[in-house]
Order: C-alpha cells, then structure tokens, then sequence
C-alpha cells in the first residue's frame, strides 16, 4: 500500500521543465512542499504559480548546481520552515552535441560533466548530511538507459550517467544503517527539451529523434519516482530501467512508418 508523503518537503532540481517539471506536478497531487530549483528563473517562477493557484507550498530556488559554493549557500540559506528536507529528486542534467569522442567541444565537455556529476555531487552533499542527523529522507537519482549502454557519438554523456548510476550505487552503501533510502531510475527515450538542447535548439533535428515512435513523457518517469517515493518504509527500490514499449535498447527502437 501507498505511504502518504503529505506534508514532506521535496526539493527537486532542473525543476523548469520535463521531467522535473513532470514531478513537481505529480507530487502536487500528494499533498508534498515543494523546493523547485533550476538555473532559468522565469518558467521556474511560471511553474510555482500554476502550482500555488492550486494550493501547494511551494518555493523557489534560482540556482546552477554546477557552482558548489551556491549550491552550499542555498540550502544552508533556506528559510528555517524549508530546512528539513525529506525528499531530494537530483533532476538537473543534459547531453550537449553527438560528436566523436576525439571531435568533440571541450565545452560540451565540462558542461555535462559539471552538471551531471558534480552537480549532483553538490546538491547531495549539502542536503544527505540532514537526511541523516533526522533519520529519515530519500534520495532520487534521474539517470539514463545511456548510463547501461554506451552509443557513438554519446560516450562522454553515456560516462556521467553511468556515474550517476554509480554514485546511487555507492550512496546506498555509505548509507546502511540508516532509514535514508536510494533509488536510481534509468530512462530511455523522453520527449522534453532534452534534445533540443543536445542540438543547440535545432527543432526539426531533436523532433527527429522521436519520429515513428512514442517515446515516454515526463509524466512517465514522475509517476514511477512516485510510486517509489510512497513505498513503505523498509522498501527500497533501488534501480530502475524504465523504458518504452517502443525501445528496447539504446540500438534497438521500433519506427513505425509515417
């Protein structure tokens, strides 16, 4: 049966737009206080309206995880109601180009790299020591089926979130022995702006990516984030591959012809 999680402050990164966006409103719903952080301040702000019309507490946390320092600052700077957080979704992360390994843009780089490790490193980091000391909490960790399978062109996003899956792995280690749970969750394809953003905002490049197929949505993945978030609590799902009916591998998608 469902634990209720009414009244639990989650804190979710890139909460902007897809998939994080997907969980703020899922978890709306639940009755849950919401800390939504990302980088872009006005679809943030956009999202916490539509949702406090609704009547959730939510609040807002403009914030670029890939800055340690500001990472630090904002949760030691959240209001004294916002401290105990009980959930945390890391969400924030992105593939940036499709190039070969020894073509590709230094910048690419450091921006995936930056974002989806250290990033999730920092925001970890500054929120699990709390998680602790309260004896309770729950980690999300959004990976990707990249994480599993390495493809061309992808190598350096397939090794951050295969870290992300290794990180999940090590965090639930570090933590037995105590109530704070782990889940990784690993999907395949989502139609958000993740492509259009691995593409520099080429529409009809990212649009393509789904052609003859129907990919998960954000609200896919929130649900399923859900449903592990409401188990009770001696339940740990600790890794997930959520993919749709339409892909089976990273190599493997069925294109129905249009």
């Amino acid at each position: 049966m469902p634990v209720s999680i009414a009244d639990q402050i989650v804190l979710i990164t890139g909460a902007s737009s897809g998939i994080g966006a997907a969980c703020a409103r899922a978890l709306a719903v639940t009755g849950a206080r919401l800390i939504l952080a990302a980088r872009r301040a006005e679809p943030l702000q956009a999202l916490a309206k539509e949702l406090e019309r609704q009547g959730v507490d939510v609040l807002t946390v403009v914030l670029d995880v890939r800055q340690a320092e500001a990472v630090g600052e904002a949760i030691a700077g959240l209001p004294e109601a916002w401290q105990a957080i009980d959930i945390l979704i890391n969400n924030a992360g992105l593939s940036r180009g499709l190039d070969k390994q020894y073509e590709a843009l230094l910048d690419d780089w450091e921006t995936m790299i930056d974002t989806n490790i250290k990033g999730l490193l920092y925001v970890t980091r500054a929120v699990v020591p709390g998680m602790v000391a309260r004896g309770r909490g729950h980690v999300v960790n959004v990976g990707s089926i990249a994480g599993r399978q390495t493809y061309p062109g992808g190598s350096v996003y397939c090794a951050t979130k295969a870290a992300v899956r290794s990180l999940s792995e090590g965090l639930k280690l570090d933590l037995l022995g105590t109530p704070v749970r782990v889940t990784n969750i690993d999907p395949g394809l989502v139609e958000t702006e993740f492509s259009l953003v691995r593409f520099g905002g080429d529409g009809d490049r990212a649009q393509a990516v789904y052609q003859g197929m129907t990919p998960l949505t954000g609200d896919d993945v929130a649900d399923v984030i859900v449903f592990a978030l409401t188990r009770p609590p001696h339940v740990n799902i600790s890794d997930l591959l959520l993919l749709p009916t339409d892909q089976s591998s990273v190599f493997h998608t069925y294109r129905r012809a249009e």
